[in-house]
């Protein structure tokens, strides 16, 4: 069963990837990839350990994003988000045009969202 501490894990390992990604040349196939599902997995992350449901669907994710910035003062990401599945999109399929972004920028805000939900879901492990 899913967990908000796996999904965690799950999004910091993506975030090793999308951390090497942005520098020059940027790998925009990894940026985009896993980069988008590093939030997807940070966003689960949170909702799992505010005890939020998840969704399977994209749109719904960014939805609970905007949600758990509303509600628990988490980044703002929903544009992000949105973004990096219309690039995420043009890598995997081909049939349309990433969208103008900023590579360094994308990582920054990505690394700052993974470690604001481990600011909530860590702490608990060391009070075990």
């Amino acid at each position: 069963m899913a967990t908000g501490s796996r999904k965690l894990e799950l999004a910091k390992r993506h975030l090793d990837r999308v951390l090497g990604a942005w520098t020059e040349p940027t790998d925009w196939d990894d940026l985009s990839l896993y980069g988008f599902y590093c939030l997807e997995a940070a966003v689960e992350a949170a909702a799992l350990h505010f005890g939020l449901r998840t969704s399977k669907k994209h749109w719904e994710k960014v939805d609970l994003a905007e949600d758990l910035h509303d509600k628990k003062g988490l980044p703002e990401i929903g544009d992000l988000l949105r973004d990096l599945n219309e690039a995420r999109k043009a890598t995997a399929y081909g049939d349309t045009d990433r969208p103008e972004l900023d590579a360094e920028d994308i990582a920054s805000q990505i690394e700052a969202y993974v470690n604001a939900v481990a600011v909530f879901i860590e702490p608990e492990e060391t009070d075990e």
